[in-house]
């Protein structure tokens, strides 16, 4: 990144939920061009190594997002920390011990249904509704969630993975009507779903970390430009450039995003 790079001017506290892979990814590029924001990671358990100077710099949290008191206790912890500037969250939930991509409708369960939302749905908006008084009302402060395209209802051309789609099409809904809510209320914040681009041809090829989490931070010198347009938040995605819907409708009428999505 060029030394003009808007990050490094960034002081304040920085926020990344769910620390798997691309959370460590975030952690560490943030590190590198935003050394001015003090690194907070949160998630179920401790990934840190004791001793490892790798995250000498990058505190650790406990969080559940399906767990109210828990996401309590996580505003309560940052309280006394300089303000959020970012939070970006990075957890989902694809397949577990209860949950396994449907192929088709017989697959389907109430169960698995309610668990898909409970994570990628209700958890990035609980999210934001929990530390939403320990923004700065003077300075920018940027939400962003990690959603998917496979969410989106006009490319939806192969079916199946019904709670998955569904949820993080549910997910897409929510942070577009709390980019419009923040938009009136607080014009400094941003809120938008991050989808790291998929370089395959179907939806089960993942992308390695530290590939998606570049994705999601290379350079926002049109941020504040962005910002101006829509006044404040906004919830773009690079989906606009390839007419993808989110809802039935083929195009997307949301503004370009200053997240630029770039090939790794």
């Amino acid at each position: 990144m060029s030394s003009a790079s808007p990050w490094q001017e960034w002081h304040g506290t920085g926020l990344v939920v769910g620390c798997g892979g691309i959370g460590q990814a975030l952690l560490q590029e943030l590190g590198r061009i935003a050394p001015g924001l003090q690194l907070v990671g949160a998630s179920r358990q401790d990934w840190r190594l004791p001793g490892d100077p790798l995250w000498r710099e990058v505190e650790f949290l406990p969080l559940d997002l399906t767990d109210d008191f828990s996401l309590t206790g996580l505003a309560a912890s940052l309280e006394n920390r300089p303000p959020l500037r970012l939070v970006i969250n990075t957890a989902g939930l694809l397949h577990g011990p209860l949950l396994q991509p449907e192929k088709r409708l017989s697959q389907v369960n109430r169960q698995a249904l309610e668990l898909s939302f409970a994570v990628n749905a209700f958890a990035p908006l609980l999210l934001a509704q929990a530390i939403e008084s320990l923004f700065s009302p003077a300075d920018p402060f940027h939400f962003a969630s990690l959603s998917a395209r496979v969410g989106s209802i006009g490319d939806n051309q192969l079916g199946g993975w019904y709670s998955y789609r569904a949820a993080k099409a549910a997910q897409n809904q929510m942070l577009r009507t709390l980019a419009l809510e923040w938009a009136r209320r607080k014009p400094k914040r941003v809120c938008e779903p991050a989808p790291p681009r998929n370089h395959g041809h179907g939806p089960l090829r993942p992308l390695p970390g530290r590939c998606a989490a570049r994705s999601v931070v290379q350079p926002r010198a049109r941020c504040q430009a962005a910002a101006r347009r829509t006044g404040g938040a906004w919830a773009p995605t690079d989906w606009a450039v390839l007419g993808l819907g989110w809802a039935a409708n083929p195009l997307v009428t949301l503004k370009s995003s200053s997240v630029c999505l770039q090939d790794c």
